[in-house]
């Protein structure tokens, strides 16, 4: 449909809709936020952990190494519509879809202690009588025993107040947890202190074994103590090992002092390691729930968001505390770590991350924190780097100190470029580059954990990954080659952002191979559906012709992977027919007509057919990562307005309660995509350095930023009167000057230091020209 300058028409009833959920009415210019404003009251951690959003509302710091939660009985942790807690546990990831973590399950109880299962041993519990905010969890259990939770880096703290009773128990169940337990250890030290060694596995697919060592101590001396192996407990002992049900129990006197406080420090190295993890960090409950909360401040105090509605404010800053919570410190307080070789190493000069969703986070979180912790962002990078350092090659989807070979493509790529486009890379530039090069034109050796780009033989010699649904488990994980049709797509893109990372280095040969290899998506092409297709080992398209249904890409469809290729969105148009033509399939693909009447029920019951729903669907998922990008595709097309249309439409799936979360958060990627969206500036070439606009949903954005990396400090982001009605731009400044492209490269967020966008009720002609859209990276 061309551009006629006029909108089409739209309910009043949608309208009021919408601009209810991005925040009332159309504001004037709003004042500043108050500075006494706590930005951790507007952070509702429980929100995601209904419907299967699986994040967590226990305590944790910044990119902890804890993150202590309760456990109900989930898969992956806790789920709100759940009314027992089997725990608190010391291992938790925001939005993991298999079962991960739930370390040391740990339980406040009375009496004798005789069930050695926590599924029969779990306290009921209330939500009215819980309460959460970032660093802090507290719930009175039906028992009489109330549990407060706070974290360090290192260090879980608990704190339990009992009733009056002589047989205050404390339970310490080593062998069981979320994942698959191999053996557990659980030692009594002294009357205050228990050690434990965990070792598990899994996470979608059988893994290779990690370990985890934790180390307790409690404020005071218990009365007794015991340990259990299987249905047996034993009073007095103070060692059990067992492959199956183990752990310790303790037991104080509360008749008189009823708190009773319990420090956990954990280390992925030994117990030498969660003993210094311990002294490192020596504060009480208070003074550490304290520090965890100045620290949660500090970080959301990075964007100051001005206008919006209460609600919208909520949801916001939630989804921007989501996007601090991992990747997680892997190394020690003295700077060891384990690495993928299982051998113990040092990090210095830098802090050792681990825990690597990077199918997902490479879409969006990578991007924001490059922004907003450019720091640890760095000290991330490095990390990855130390993987192939340690192990031999680059990771996909890590787990602790293990390869779980989850989800498919190469996401490892996108992921470093983005770093190096950011400047996080400085002095380690070449040394990324060849682990990147031996990445994409090889294959890992046999006796490695990690698959890497399992097709990439057929994929460098043909220019596609071959379909083979029955190709056999060469490692435990996902399969590019019955994913082969978008394992090709995610190869192509990043080939084509190292071909930009090679051309930036100096090393052309390379980046007109990588550039050349970036265009294989074209191989997927099917003319006679218009459609990607996978091809078979002789080269011929196979499986259903029905983009719909067509097999090979990996959690959704052709029409959900037609729009992965940001590295030549004008090619990709091309195929399709042109813009017109592509302009028209988008329209079918988001229900553009039934948006504009009705956004929010359309994103509700036209897009959302379930959290794992994935396939056989022909419109947008905004609930997994393959069609992230899409909405801003029209911006290719010349209607940038559609791409707000459909932004805000999508946003109001994300809401300040239990179900306000789109799919499972992924390490931060959903949340992170609702924070960039609302803000209005998009990384529409991920791994690449251009950030596609949108109408922000607050009158202004302040992004601080840190000087070490930013030269100026800040990016401001302003749209003054911008609502539910008011969402179109009808011009742009950058810097003061006219801006009349729909995109930002990175070094003008880097060096520059406003935004401004002029809003309207109705779509205008900005951004409409040829020469306003992204070019492709090549």
């Amino acid at each position: 449909m061309r551009w006629t300058g006029h909108p089409r028409p739209r309910t009043l009833a949608a309208v009021l809709a919408l601009a209810a959920m991005l925040g009332g009415t159309a504001l004037v210019p709003a004042p500043a936020a108050p500075k006494a404003e706590r930005l951790t009251d507007l952070v509702n951690p429980f929100i995601g952990t209904q419907n299967e959003g699986n994040t967590f509302p226990g305590a944790s710091v910044p990119f902890g190494m804890v993150q202590l939660s309760p456990d109900t009985g989930h898969n992956t942790g806790y789920d709100y519509k759940d009314d027992r807690i089997r725990g608190f546990s010391s291992v938790h990831l925001s939005g993991v879809g298999c079962d991960l973590g739930g370390d040391l399950p740990v339980l406040p109880t009375t009496g004798e202690v005789t069930e050695t299962d926590y599924a029969r041993y779990a306290a009921k519990f209330a939500h009215e009588d819980e309460k959460a905010r970032p660093g802090y969890y507290r719930v009175a259990l039906k028992t009489g025993i109330t549990a407060e939770l706070t974290a360090g880096t290192r260090t879980g703290h608990q704190r339990y107040t009992f009733p009056a009773t002589d047989k205050a128990n404390v339970l310490l169940n080593t062998g069981q947890s979320l994942h698959k337990t191999v053996s557990t250890t659980v030692e009594v030290l002294d009357s205050r202190t228990v050690r434990t060694t965990i070792t598990g596995r899994g996470f979608c697919r059988d893994t290779r074994p990690y370990t985890l060592h934790t180390l307790t101590r409690f404020d005071r001396p218990f009365t007794t103590y015991g340990t259990w192996n299987g249905g047996a407990v034993t009073d007095r002992s103070k060692r059990s090992t067992s492959s199956g049900r183990n752990g310790a129990w303790v037991r104080f006197d509360t008749t008189d002092d009823r708190d009773v406080e319990a420090t956990t420090a954990v280390s992925y190295v030994d117990a030498e390691g969660a003993a210094g993890n311990l002294r490192a960090e020596p504060g009480d409950f208070d003074s550490t729930a304290q520090a965890a909360r100045t620290s949660w401040e500090e970080r959301l105090r990075s964007v100051r968001a001005v206008g919006g509605g209460e609600t919208l404010r909520r949801t916001f800053y939630s989804s921007l505390y989501r996007s601090f919570l991992t990747p997680s410190i892997g190394s020690d307080a003295d700077g060891r770590y384990t690495g993928w070789d299982q051998r113990t190493h040092r990090a210095e000069g830098f802090t050792y991350y681990q825990n690597w969703s990077l199918w997902d986070t490479y879409r969006t979180q990578a991007q924001l924190l490059a922004l907003l912790a450019p720091g640890e962002a760095r000290d991330m990078a490095l990390s990855v780097l130390r993987i192939d350092t340690d192990s031999g090659w680059l990771p996909k989807w890590g787990y602790a100190t293990v390869e779980t070979n989850i989800m498919t493509g190469d996401p490892v790529t996108p992921y470093l470029t983005n770093a190096y486009q950011h400047g996080l890379l400085t002095g380690h530039e070449e040394e990324v580059y060849r682990a990147l090069r031996k990445n994409a034109d090889g294959v890992p050796p046999a006796e490695s954990m990690q698959v890497g780009r399992e097709g990439n033989a057929e994929y460098v010699r043909n220019g596609f990954v071959p379909f083979r649904p029955d190709a056999p488990e060469s490692k435990p994980g996902d399969s590019d080659y019955q994913h082969a049709a978008s394992a090709t797509l995610e190869y192509a893109l990043s080939d084509a952002v190292l071909a930009k990372m090679a051309r930036g280095l100096g090393h052309q040969e390379d980046a007109e191979r990588y550039a050349d290899r970036s265009r294989n998506y074209r191989k997927l092409h099917d003319p006679a559906t218009g459609f990607f297709r996978p091809r078979d080992a002789g080269g011929a398209f196979t499986g259903s012709a029905d983009p719909a249904r067509s097999p090979g890409f990996h959690e959704g469809t052709a029409w959900q992977y037609q729009w992965l290729v940001p590295q030549d969105v004008p090619g990709m148009l091309e195929l399709i027919g042109g813009k017109d033509a592509a302009d028209e399939r988008l329209d079918a693909f988001f229900a553009y007509d039934r948006l504009l009447a009705d956004p929010a029920r359309t994103a509700r019951e036209v897009w959302v057919n379930g959290p794992y729903d994935y396939y056989n669907a022909d419109k947008y998922n905004p609930q997994n990562e393959p069609d992230l990008i899409a909405p801003y595709t029209y911006l290719s097309t010349g209607r940038p307005w559609k791409t707000t249309d459909v932004v805000h439409a999508a946003l109001t799936l994300f809401t300040d309660t239990p179900t306000g979360m789109t799919g499972n958060d992924d390490l931060g990627t959903m949340s992170a995509w609702m924070v960039l969206s609302a803000i209005g500036v998009y990384p529409v070439q991920p791994g690449g350095d251009v950030w596609g606009l949108s109408t922000p949903v607050f009158d202004r954005v302040d992004l601080l930023l840190d000087r070490r990396w930013y030269p100026e400090g800040g990016f401001t982001v302003t749209a003054p009167g911008t609502s539910g009605t008011d969402r179109y731009i009808r011009s742009a400044r950058l810097d003061g000057d006219p801006l009349d492209r729909t995109y930002l490269t990175t070094r003008e967020i880097r060096e520059g230091r406003r935004l401004d966008f002029r809003v309207g009720d109705t779509p205008s002609r900005w951004g409409t020209a040829r020469a306003a859209t992204a070019p492709a990276i090549g």
